[in-house]
């Protein structure tokens, strides 16, 4: 897996030299279970998201990309954070160095079929107990820590 690398709190991280807005979904079924994709730059598992075309609403954005990455059809329900840590960096083959700037929805499937696209090896629910046996940056376990933990407000960061 090659073309991405991401730096978290790492002393050794490259300066970053963009910044793109992007954002992603947390999508739960009525089992508890989230909606995950395996990443084909990364290995890990991931929200499913990307980052905004021009034209579009960050919440047009994410349902695109959810119906991309992983076949499915959302709409979005609420607000889990704003994610804009500058010690992540995201270092692409390109020498593109994003710092990271996402905003984490939640939402619901409203149709469609999972389906994996050329961004994953792999799309499925999986049972929140079962995260820690798998890849998944802290970033993103992050996320998954906020939305288990039910916060009234979202995370603002």
């Amino acid at each position: 897996m090659t073309g991405r690398r991401d730096y978290y709190h790492d002393p050794a991280a490259p300066t970053a030299n963009s910044l793109v807005p992007g954002g992603s979904a947390v999508v739960v079924d009525d089992r508890g279970r989230v909606l995950l994709q395996r990443r084909t730059d990364s290995g890990n598992w991931a929200l499913p998201g990307g980052t905004m075309d021009i034209g579009e609403t960050l919440g047009q954005c994410v349902v695109r990309e959810v119906k991309e990455e992983t076949g499915l059809d959302i709409e979005i329900t609420g607000l889990l954070g704003i994610y804009t840590d500058p010690q992540h960096v995201i270092s692409y083959a390109d020498g593109e160095i994003r710092q990271e700037f996402n905003v984490t929805y939640l939402g619901r499937v409203v149709g469609g079929a999972i389906a994996a696209s050329d961004e994953s090896t792999d799309v499925r629910f999986i049972d929140p107990a079962d995260f820690h046996h798998i890849p998944i940056h802290e970033s993103v376990r992050l996320r998954l820590r906020h939305h288990a933990e039910h916060h009234d407000r979202p995370y603002l960061g």
